[in-house]
């Protein structure tokens, strides 16, 4: 079977955020770096080149495919902010409408800078989030 593409890397993740170029995107990671950090209490990790991840669990579907993958994260793209919070965002409906500016994905949440968001409803759908998926698979701090 296929490994996932996203492996956890050595790179710290406070000289990933130090390197992002745009100064607005830079400001909002490390924002994030804390409000992550504050929500899950687990440390960031690199997953992938672009993607912060705090958190680990291991899934098994029925098809038998298993892996392990980060519990929730961000990355600072060039387009926007992407969150992910990975049971999806499906049943979050009255937290996101609370939220304020984004898009959706499948387990992405898509912003344009945190000013256009509400940070303490951010922490609340992280929280939801993990809760939600440690019930399906356990989630480890790393």
């Amino acid at each position: 079977m296929a490994k996932n593409k996203t492996q956890p890397t050595d790179i710290v993740p406070v000289d990933f955020v130090a390197g992002v170029e745009h100064p607005t995107r830079r400001k909002d990671a490390e924002a994030l770096l804390e409000l992550f950090g504050d929500v899950t209490g687990f440390a960031p990790r690199m997953c992938g080149p672009t993607i912060i991840g705090y958190g680990r669990y291991h899934y098994r579907y029925a098809t038998g495919r298993e892996g392990d993958f980060l519990a929730t994260g961000f990355s600072p793209r060039k387009a926007n902010l992407s969150i992910y919070i990975m049971p999806g965002y499906q049943g979050y409906g009255e937290i996101l409408a609370r939220l304020g500016k984004h898009k959706l994905g499948r387990s992405c949440l898509y912003v344009n800078k945190l000013a256009d968001i509400d940070l303490d409803v951010l922490g609340e759908l992280i929280r939801v989030g993990l809760a939600d998926l440690d019930k399906i698979w356990p989630v480890h701090p790393e």
